[in-house]
């Protein structure tokens, strides 16, 4: 349609695994397969349904009559009634037990938990592939020197590889709070119109442990281990709040690898990829923009500031409930993870497709090195009988001087010629360049690397089995 507004989360950005979770057939099939757990449970609980009723529930779970469903909405203007209707049509025999002593949150507010649930299982999986591309990436280059920034002012080398780890770290620490949330997942269950279970008290006549076993057994029936022990009519909002806190996390920690890779783009030490045919500017044919960091960032930021969405209507659920929250839920929950799926699709095919220039990072490594190597110029003089304060003094000098010589007048760092003219240093240019080797002035980065991926990283992607992970394209 190009005659209405689509969001462009959908249209451009998820991918198709992402966008089914979130589609009506998910959500409408979902609502079917609990009414099936539902009427099962109560049947294993005593109440006369029969077993037809549930096999012809069964039959027609994923066949959805929308039509029925849609027309009937029009008039009673109730989106679960409409859709026990149409359900009900279908299931002649069944009708009378559908929807038995529910309220419209029993299917609305749980399939929006086992939706938010596959959904945050499938980031996980995302997750940790994009820890494995790092990872190769890190591996590949942990022993190739590069200048490190401090206030993004040069600073002391680090190694391309080392770097990568910093990356990787962050999205380990996000992989953790995807973890542990998962590892809490729990149903509504069916607690009635104030979480008191009154309806089914009356059902099953004062049986208190049935109504807690119903509980159970839906969530049973549906592959969760438990439901929320209290609830008032809606599951707690607090967990809309903590998932989409957690995707804020996962965000941030992309929009920080994005910004480096931008950065670095424009010091031409590493560019994202760059498809034969693409375009960088309508105006300028040369150029090369980060288009799809950029991107990153775009959608980093929207996902942080959505994330306050259900943190503030969390804060403000009246009582039992209260009904303002669920246009925005509608909306900021599946654009949130909408957002994330496009994020990581994007981080993987960048971090899988990153362009390294030694060459260009070996020369912005030479320029500053001299500077940096003057503690150990210094130190070799003394062991020849040299004067330290009158080296240092000699060596702010020379130093203010080639900065000037690059700073003001655009030329090339002179300082080591400046230090072997001086007798005080007794040292000779060639000793001097000898003194500058980048490898010997990145520390442990490289051990660090290795040991970091060997025993922090390759333990948690080998959990995993990625190959049902799709391949995603990545959007416009």
């Amino acid at each position: 349609m190009r005659d209405s507004y689509e969001s462009p989360l959908s249209a451009r950005y998820a991918g198709r695994e992402m966008k089914f979770l979130f589609s009506p057939d998910k959500k409408f099939k979902t609502w079917r397969k609990l009414w099936i757990a539902l009427a099962e449970a109560e049947k294993e609980l005593g109440l006369p349904i029969t077993q037809e009723q549930i096999d012809e529930m069964k039959q027609f779970a994923d066949t959805i009559n929308y039509d029925v469903a849609e027309a009937r909405e029009k008039v009673v203007r109730h989106d679960v009634m409409s859709h026990v209707y149409a359900f009900g049509e279908q299931c002649p025999s069944a009708r009378p037990i559908i929807h038995l002593g529910a309220t419209s949150c029993y299917v609305g507010d749980n399939t929006d938990i086992i939706i938010m649930t596959e959904a945050l299982q499938l980031i996980q999986k995302k997750l940790v592939q994009v820890i494995r591309t790092l990872s190769n990436f890190a591996l590949e280059y942990k022993a190739l020197p590069t200048l490190g920034f401090t206030h993004f002012q040069p600073a002391q080398p680090t190694t391309v590889g080392k770097r990568a780890t910093l990356w990787i770290q962050d999205l380990l620490m996000d992989l953790e709070d995807v973890e542990y949330q998962l590892s809490k997942a729990k149903l509504l269950g069916q607690k009635g119109t104030t979480g008191t279970q009154a309806s089914f008290l009356e059902l099953f006549e004062d049986d208190h442990e049935k109504c807690k076993q119903l509980d159970q057994k839906i969530a049973e029936k549906m592959g969760y281990s438990a439901c929320f022990a209290v609830s008032g009519q809606t599951y707690t909002r607090k967990l809309d709040s903590q998932m989409l806190a957690v995707l804020s996390g996962i965000a941030q920690s992309a929009a920080k690898f994005a910004n480096d890779i931008r950065l670095l783009q424009h010091l031409k030490e590493i560019e994202e990829p760059f498809e034969k045919n693409q375009i960088g500017s309508s105006a300028m044919a040369y150029k090369r923009n980060p288009m799809r960091t950029e991107r990153i960032c775009a959608l980093a930021r929207y996902v942080m500031v959505d994330s306050l969405n259900p943190a503030m209507t969390a804060s403000c659920q009246w009582f039992e409930r209260t009904l303002d929250d669920s246009a925005n839920k509608r909306i900021s929950i599946p654009e949130a993870f909408l957002a994330v799926d496009g994020i990581l699709n994007l981080y993987n095919n960048v971090a899988d497709g990153l362009v390294v220039y030694p060459n260009v990072i070996e020369q912005h490594l030479v320029r500053e090195l001299p500077f940096m190597a003057t503690e150990n110029i210094m130190m070799n003089a003394v062991k020849k009988g040299a004067d330290r304060q009158q080296l240092h003094e000699q060596i702010r000098v020379h130093s203010m001087a080639a900065s000037k010589v690059i700073k003001e007048e655009g030329g090339e760092n002179d300082l080591l010629d400046r230090i072997a003219a001086d007798p005080a240093f007794s040292v000779t240019l060639e000793e001097l360049q000898a003194i500058l080797q980048p490898d010997k002035y990145v520390g442990r980065a490289p051990e660090q690397t290795e040991e970091f991926i060997r025993d922090m990283v390759q333990p948690v992607y080998q959990k995993y089995n990625l190959s049902d992970v799709e391949k995603a394209e990545i959007g416009l």
